[in-house]
């Protein structure tokens, strides 16, 4: 069955069909727009998808979402934004799916990830989620326009930096499942403290189905705050956290010689053993919050341990490559896609497990407010206690840090991705460990890319 016809479509969101057609797919980004995808001619402020049209049809679009003239097939509306919005929530009207949300500071794409991992292992090809971090007004509408009618468990991310934001998403989305993986300093600039972050992550609670469950994670400072947000609205509230008082817990853990981590969890009255494949406590933590939700949905908890046993690293978050270098390899952890001061710590403390001389290029963390620069200078012990010999620090805001391991650690201060890329490959020596990890911003991604040539 096609995802959407024409006059669906136009059924759902009060356009007009130029004719007949269906679609498999939607996207709004017309580099990602593939065979029989309907394209959304979203207009911004940077730009106008409309002028992609032709760009989109020609890369085989199925049809358009337009809010103006198109030369090929289309439905017209009076405004393509909230056309968007109509279809994601048509998607989730006509589905029967378990649908699981996800937020937090830390860890919810990770988190995501894992979970589709672990439920799909159980209903292959039944179990819908949100593709890398489509967590926006604009990506969580997007990834439920592209739910299969016949999904079983659809798992979608909801990320927020305003106060407000996740009361709408959650509304769209109406999880029966809602997660929040952790509380931590993150987009404060907007906000005045973490107990408004809290606030504003304890906003998905509102959206839960009548007989809904609500995560929790009881090891924040936050988790009374987060408990009494969902006391209204769930009829069923679960802690996960490495403390033995949460629901789900480790009754004992042990990092194994690989870097991952073997684990015996309580989930309630029952016990799991199992093996997280991403290294660091803190994927223990999101493998809490994920068999926690595997519980609530009433899937099949010994294929979800599985699934996280096999489970690889993501672009940007944890993956690890092998790359080249003159004499033998080096270790390159990828964490380049986006870091706040809990994150840093998190997989600095990852590095500091590694053999061999430690390397850390970091990159600033943005969006962090009048605290930015003790934030920046709160990383050097965590530096130190991961045993870094070498830090490259990477952008502006890294003149604090700079300061603060003056003496202490060896370290370059650059401008630029491009100038860390061109300092950091010459230095390279066989068994280096080398960390990678800023906001999305600085570009870091871009040095992972340059080693990428001697990746095996």
């Amino acid at each position: 069955m096609p995802l959407w016809t024409a006059a669906d479509i136009a059924a759902v969101t009060g356009g007009t069909a130029s004719g007949d057609f269906t679609v498999d797919g939607v996207a709004f980004d017309s580099r990602e727009v593939g065979p029989r995808d309907l394209f959304v001619a979203l207009t911004g402020e940077a730009t106008d998808g409309h002028r992609f049209l032709d760009q989109a049809f020609a890369q085989g679009a199925g049809g358009a979402l337009v809010g103006g003239d198109c030369a090929g097939s289309h439905v017209r509306v009076a405004d393509t934004f909230a056309a968007l919005e109509d279809l994601g929530r048509a998607a989730r009207a006509r589905t029967g799916a378990k649908i699981i949300g996800v937020t937090g500071s830390v860890g919810k794409t990770s988190a995501k990830e894992a979970l589709f991992a672990a439920l799909d292992r159980g209903i292959p090809g039944a179990v819908h989620r949100s593709v890398k971090s489509y967590n926006n007004h604009t990506g969580v509408p997007l990834s439920l326009a592209r739910m299969p009618a016949a999904t079983r468990v659809g798992v979608f991310e909801m990320g927020m930096n305003h106060p407000g934001e996740l009361a709408h998403l959650t509304t769209l989305v109406r999880p029966h499942i809602a997660i929040v993986t952790a509380i931590a300093p993150a987009h404060t600039a907007f906000f005045p403290d973490e107990s408004a972050i809290a606030d504003a992550k304890g906003e998905i609670f509102a959206g839960l189905e009548p007989g809904g469950t609500a995560i929790v994670p009881y090891d924040s400072p936050h988790r009374d705050r987060l408990i009494a947000a969902a006391r209204p609205f769930a009829s069923r509230i679960v802690t996960f956290g490495l403390d033995r008082a949460a629901d789900v817990h480790p009754t004992e853990t042990m990092r194994l010689k690989t870097g991952a981590t073997f684990v015996t969890a309580r989930i309630g009255a029952r016990e799991l053993s199992f093996t997280m494949a991403q290294p660091g406590m803190h994927w223990v933590s999101n493998a809490l919050a994920v068999l926690a939700a595997v519980d609530a949905a009433g899937a099949d908890l010994g294929l979800a341990g599985l699934a996280l046993a096999e489970m690889g690293g993501l672009t940007g978050r944890g993956a690890r490559a092998m790359v080249s270098v003159a004499g033998g390899d080096a270790l390159v952890i990828d964490e380049s896609y986006n870091a706040n001061p809990a994150s840093m710590r998190a997989t600095l403390a990852v590095l500091a497990q590694e053999p061999g001389r430690h390397i850390a290029v970091l990159g600033e963390m943005r969006e962090l407010g009048e605290k930015s620069d003790a934030y920046h200078a709160d990383l050097a012990e965590p530096i130190l206690a991961a045993r870094v010999e070498t830090a490259l620090l990477v952008g502006e805001a890294m003149a604090p840090l700079a300061a603060a391991l003056e003496g202490r650690v060896d370290f370059v201060h650059v401008a630029d991705a491009a100038s860390a890329l061109a300092r950091l490959k010459p230095m390279l020596s066989p068994g280096d460990a080398v960390l990678i990890k800023g906001s999305n911003g600085v570009g870091l991604a871009r040095v992972v890319a340059g080693l990428a040539g001697g990746a095996k």
